[in-house]
């Protein structure tokens, strides 16, 4: 098994030692002139770059700059994806991203980690664990996921958790460490926020 190969399995290798220099600085490059796009030229430069970045895309893609990523293969996006300003992901193993997910400014993905014990990670070793975001999910301003986390399908993530662990579909998440809230109801579909009240008819 090669060191990709066991990048996408998520297995733990030493960082100094990869033999992925030359990927990441392929990365970097393309990250790089993502994020020195003019803003006339946008529209048309982002689809194609993230198109050449990324693993996987849907059709329709945007991330605003600046976004960081540290290989850009490892991540893949469904249908409808839109990430505001200063997305990271940490793709030392696959991330993997549904349809029509929103993703507010400052959020991070770490896919990677190291091991606590300081002695262990002095060496220089770090791990992978993939990260899975479902359909429909809403992720709130400067939420931080970490390496192994799966969200469900339709979930909203309030803004500033962190989330360490699994959480369910069509719920409401929030805290640090992100917890469940409540479920998400049919009845929330009349309300655009809190207790206010759609006042237009096609939404």
């Amino acid at each position: 098994m090669d060191q990709k190969e066991r990048m996408l399995a998520g297995l733990p290798y030493r960082a100094w030692m990869d033999g992925l220099f030359e990927e990441r600085e392929a990365c970097r490059r393309l990250v790089y002139e993502f994020n020195s796009i003019k803003p006339e030229e946008r529209r048309e430069r982002i689809p194609a770059i993230l198109k050449k970045l990324l693993g996987k895309t849907g059709n329709n893609v945007w991330i605003e700059p600046p976004f960081h990523c540290d290989y850009g293969w490892n991540i893949e996006v469904g249908e409808n994806f839109y990430a505001n300003y200063n997305l990271v992901i940490l793709d030392v193993c696959k991330v993997t991203i549904g349809d029509n997910v929103f993703i507010a400014p400052n959020v991070a993905l770490y896919a990677a980690g190291h091991p606590v014990h300081p002695e262990s990670r002095n060496s220089g070793y770090e791990y992978g664990a993939p990260i899975t975001v479902g359909d429909n999910v809403w992720i709130g301003g400067s939420v931080v996921i970490l390496p192994g986390v799966n969200i469900g399908s339709g979930s909203v993530i309030g803004a500033g958790s962190v989330v360490t662990r699994d959480i369910p579909p069509n719920v409401v998440a929030a805290g640090n460490p992100c917890r469940v809230l409540r479920e998400i109801t049919g009845a929330d579909r009349e309300y655009y926020f809190r207790d206010r009240k759609f006042d237009v008819e096609d939404y």
